[in-house]
């Protein structure tokens, strides 16, 4: 099986090392270019080009999607590609190129939270399960046809980040078992209800910001959506002051521990005493 893998960060190598250990190793790797990162802003390759240089196989990193990248895939004569938060739109030339198209796993079960942040938007609203979903990749964003999913509870107090983990391991197992059955014509695509179809947009800074003293269950779903970005955070005599830890107990939002803008990471107690 001739596979083509699209990917960018660090949870697609979960996908990457499923897919070798079951013997469809991609045959090309298409992440998105070499970045600047961290305080010194150094070029750094993202995790799937890592990847696929330490296992030998083609990385293709293409600044935009045009003719000349099109006809290098086509070079690789594809059943079909695999896509897991490449971080960019595809264009449906490219989605329908291989002979089979092209899968996408998403972070939610469709046709709830399409879009660029289904898990965020699953604890923000209160959700007490989630899953993923395979689906048929179509131009139209997250729209496509289903082909295998898997649900999971989410747990009271489970971060994105926590959630998310647990989500790429059942995305990777699931993956590995749809994809033979599915290029071999024995798994039936069931169209999603359209008309049930919901929305989680792009995060911005932000939305990070509360009202320590707002409500409580708001707070403490933010801050638990926000664990890895934008944070949640709170502004005192101007500066940004971010909650890096924080519970829900007897119906209050219990703020321990920040990180005030130009300090050092301090308890709560610390940050108010010196207020005061």
């Amino acid at each position: 099986m001739r596979i083509a893998f699209w990917g960018t960060p660090p949870l697609t190598t979960k996908y990457l090392d499923a897919l070798h250990a079951a013997g469809m190793t991609p045959v090309v790797i298409v992440t998105n270019p070499d970045r600047p990162k961290g305080r010194k802003m150094e070029l750094t390759a993202p995790e799937a080009k890592v990847w696929g240089v330490t296992h030998d196989i083609p990385v293709l990193q293409p600044e935009k999607l045009d003719d000349a990248f099109f006809e290098a895939l086509t070079s690789y004569d594809l059943d079909v590609s695999v896509v897991v938060a490449y971080g960019s739109i595809i264009p449906e030339r490219f989605i329908t190129l291989p002979k089979h198209a092209t899968l996408n796993v998403h972070y939610s079960l469709l046709p709830k939270y399409r879009g660029a942040s289904p898990t965020e938007a699953a604890i923000l609203n209160g959700d007490t399960e989630t899953g993923c979903a395979i689906q048929v990749m179509r131009p139209a964003l997250d729209s496509g046809p289903i082909i295998a999913s898997v649900n999971t509870q989410i747990g009271p107090d489970e971060t994105t980040t926590e959630l998310r983990g647990r989500l790429t391991e059942f995305g990777a197992s699931l993956l590995v078992w749809a994809l033979p059955d599915y290029v071999a014509g024995k798994l039936e695509a069931i169209e999603q209800d359209h008309t049930q179809a919901t929305r989680s947009g792009k995060i911005k800074k932000e939305d990070g910001e509360i009202d320590p003293l707002g409500d409580a269950v708001l707070n403490y779903r933010k801050y638990r959506a926000y664990i890895e970005w934008p944070r949640t955070f709170f502004f005192h005599e101007g500066k940004r002051v971010i909650i890096t830890q924080a519970k829900i107990e007897k119906d209050s939002f219990v703020i321990e521990r920040v990180l005030p803008e130009g300090k050092k990471e301090m308890n709560y107690d610390v940050f108010l005493s010196a207020r005061e």
